[in-house]
């Protein structure tokens, strides 16, 4: 297997080198595993936003399954696809807590992620009717906390809703450490895309899909600093490690092309 094929990360100084555009053709395709910005904002603007945040942790809400739990600042859309209406009043709630809060990172990090990138547009999701989807969400992973194995895909999960998701052509997924976790926390991307015939693994009631869907296919591990910025394909199967220590937390959204050119991206949570 050539270095080129290698399922890997690439990682790159944002502030010495212009990432290759072609990158995120790599991601969208499956052809690479994890692509690591560093250095993209200056240290300070996690070190405020991480204070900012940490003002808000009594609003975070905890979702529970039968296998693990969620806990987020910020309503994320695949909990609300049975309740849109639901997901977009909670979305503008947070967007006014987090505006209040000055928590900024998430338009930060869209703009950077646009003039690195070169491209046209990077925007909060808009329906036609105006109801805008929320920026961003904040995830909190406490300490003997794992996100089980499980894949991302709007496309698929909202057929049948009638949004706008639905008609992309690409799903990304960006994230931001603003801090790591004293160990475990090891982001795992598999070589393996979901496909119709993996529902038989899906674990009732609960988070994702039994481990034996991804045996046999390539993994690779990645354990996120504070300050990286990093985006993978969540269309490929993933899982977050157990948390050891102090929270995992990040920040992050989704990205969304709607042609293969992936020159424009809206965003959501």
């Amino acid at each position: 297997m050539s270095t080129t094929d290698a399922w890997t990360r690439v990682v790159i100084d944002a502030a010495a080198e212009r990432p290759d555009a072609d990158l995120l053709r790599r991601l969208a395709h499956g052809e690479t595993a994890v692509v690591v910005l560093r250095n993209l904002l200056p240290a300070e603007a996690f070190t405020d936003n991480r204070t900012r945040i940490g003002k808000l942790f009594a609003n975070a809400s905890t979702t529970s399954y039968a296998n693990g739990a969620l806990t987020t600042i910020g309503p994320y859309l695949a909990k609300y696809l049975q309740d849109l209406d639901g997901y977009f009043q909670s979305a503008d709630e947070a967007k006014g807590m987090l505006d209040a809060a000055d928590f900024d990172l998430a338009d930060q990090v869209r703009a950077r992620l646009r003039d690195a990138f070169g491209l046209d547009a990077v925007s909060v999701a808009q329906e036609p009717d105006g109801r805008d989807y929320a920026a961003s969400v904040v995830r909190i992973h406490a300490d003997g906390v794992r996100n089980p194995l499980h894949n991302d895909n709007i496309m698929r999960d909202a057929q049948g809703t009638g949004i706008a998701l639905t008609g992309l052509a690409y799903q990304l997924s960006c994230v931001v450490c603003l801090q790591e976790c004293d160990e475990g926390g090891e982001l795992r991307m598999y070589r393996k895309p979901w496909e119709p015939a993996d529902e038989t693994y899906k674990i009732q009631d609960g988070l994702g899909y039994d481990e034996a869907v991804v045996d046999g296919y390539p993994c690779h591990e990645f354990k996120p600093q504070t300050g990286d910025v990093y985006l993978i394909n969540p269309m490929q199967y993933h899982s977050i490690e157990r948390v050891t220590g102090s929270d995992r937390l990040t920040m992050g959204f989704f990205m969304g092309f709607g042609t293969d050119a992936l020159n424009s991206a809206v965003v959501w949570g």
